[in-house]
């Protein structure tokens, strides 16, 4: 990988940015000045960079957290619709698959990653990972009953039968929903097997992350080290 994508995917700056500290002769590698932005890099056993004397790590895999929209897809490509990848910058697009999905019209937290065997954790049914939704819903106001029903795990109109999950009634027509699977449109189909409707759906909460208050609808940040540190925690991988 050319070397101002790296650096701009490890959060060094835009590649703009990265740009002019490499030909401003900011950047060394190997100990030796790099004034060529496109100065490829090999994908193993990187040499050492340093940016104004001091040493860099460079990040082999970059995990973000992304605000989704409603109106794309949870999909790196997609033929009809705008997708999540069409948010990120080319440097990071090509390094980072979204873990899980959510509906086109379904917003809030989407982690993305580079490393698959996290994201198959963080998505499997296995680990339990927590995913909290705010629900917005047409219908009767929750009731202690319809808690003690999420909690012993709801049978759907097909015959599945869903994982124990916390209901939180927060005021008429909302509430707090904690799953620990992802299957097809499964919680607007768990509030629809209670007579209910979901009108908005949002996530709020992927396992130990939650949604950056800061970041508006579209946009992404790369993780910090004590959350990417939690997310490999939540799933027994090293870090």
């Amino acid at each position: 990988m050319r070397l101002d994508r790296h650096l701009s995917a490890s959060g060094f700056g835009t590649r703009t940015q990265v740009r002019e500290l490499i030909r401003a002769g900011r950047v060394r590698v190997a100990g030796i000045v790099a004034r060529d932005p496109g100065t490829h890099l090999p994908d193993r056993d990187l040499p050492g960079i340093e940016i104004d004397g001091a040493a860099v790590v460079l990040r082999r895999y970059i995990h973000l957290m992304l605000h989704k929209p409603a109106g794309c897809v949870t999909a790196m490509e997609d033929n009809h619709h705008p997708t999540v990848a069409e948010l990120l910058p080319p440097e990071i697009r090509g390094r980072v698959a979204p873990v899980g999905r959510l509906d086109i019209d379904v917003t809030g937290i989407l982690v993305m990653t580079g490393d698959g065997v996290l994201a198959h954790r963080l998505a499997s049914p296995k680990w339990e990972v927590d995913k909290t939704y705010r629900v917005a819903y047409d219908g009767p106001e929750m009731t202690d009953a319809d808690v003690s029903d999420f909690a012993s795990g709801l049978l759907l109109s097909d015959g599945t039968l869903c994982r124990p999950a916390l209901l939180e009634p927060r005021e008429p027509g909302l509430a707090m929903l904690t799953i620990h699977e992802g299957r097809y449109h499964q919680v607007k189909n768990m509030v629809r097997a209670t007579g209910r409707t979901v009108t908005t759906l949002m996530r709020e909460r992927m396992g130990p992350l939650v949604l950056d208050a800061s970041l508006a609808p579209g946009k992404y940040r790369l993780l910090t080290e004590k959350e990417t540190a939690a997310l490999y925690a939540a799933v027994s991988l090293d870090h």
